[in-house]
């Protein structure tokens, strides 16, 4: 039996209807499973029980394939950031309130690059630029990017006053390449030998670096 037939066999196992979200969803489980270079399209059809061809109505071809997920990574990653601002209630007080805020937007994306390499790596494989941040693509349950979260956690501290506003101009790119750098080290540069307690550590300090050089 070829590949097309037995596809076309396990056709029955697909009932929801959103063919696109579930050829999303299976490039995400490959990511997951080896990053960027793991989504194939015969693979995803596989796994939707479709046949091959039927992802063409959706992606012209793999790199179309590819941006949808990585899309889909970033919105994931926001998930983890709001998951860790949940787990850190507000205080009261507006100043504390805020540097927590901002922290726990570095501590999320750290924390997803840990375990979630995969959807990281796959998350920044597709070139991208700024003019695309605020895709509602790119966003979580929620509703936000990674990059509004963290635009939202600096204009707190201006709000609160711990931050000048002479200085939250374009303060996301030097946190966020600071966070990402480390989260890139420790996944797959000479960072990634390092025991849980010393990225822990190192994550720590980082952020207080960030919090201290705003």
């Amino acid at each position: 039996m070829s590949d097309d037939e037995r596809a076309s066999q396990s056709r029955t196992t697909y009932r929801h209807g959103d063919l696109r979200g579930a050829l999303i969803a299976a490039g995400v489980e490959m990511a997951r499973e080896g990053g960027p270079r793991a989504i194939v399209i015969r693979e995803a059809t596989r796994r939707a029980g479709v046949s091959p061809n039927a992802a063409y109505r959706h992606f012209a071809d793999r790199d179309a394939l590819l941006k949808a997920v990585s899309d889909t990574c970033l919105g994931l990653a926001a998930d983890r950031i709001e998951q860790e601002q949940a787990a850190h209630p507000k205080t009261g007080d507006a100043v504390a309130d805020a540097r927590l805020q901002l922290r726990t937007v570095g501590l999320g994306y750290i924390a997803f690059a840990r375990e979630e390499p995969g959807l990281f790596r796959t998350a920044f494989s597709v070139p991208d630029d700024l003019r695309q941040a605020l895709s509602p693509a790119k966003a979580g349950v929620n509703g936000l990017t990674p990059f509004q979260l963290l635009s939202l956690a600096l204009d707190a501290l201006v709000d609160s006053g711990a931050l000048l506003p002479a200085r939250r101009e374009n303060a996301e790119f030097l946190a966020w390449a600071t966070v990402h750098g480390l989260g890139m080290l420790v996944i797959d540069g000479p960072l990634r030998g390092l025991t849980d307690p010393m990225i822990d550590f190192a994550t720590e300090r980082l952020l207080d670096m960030v919090d201290r050089g705003l």
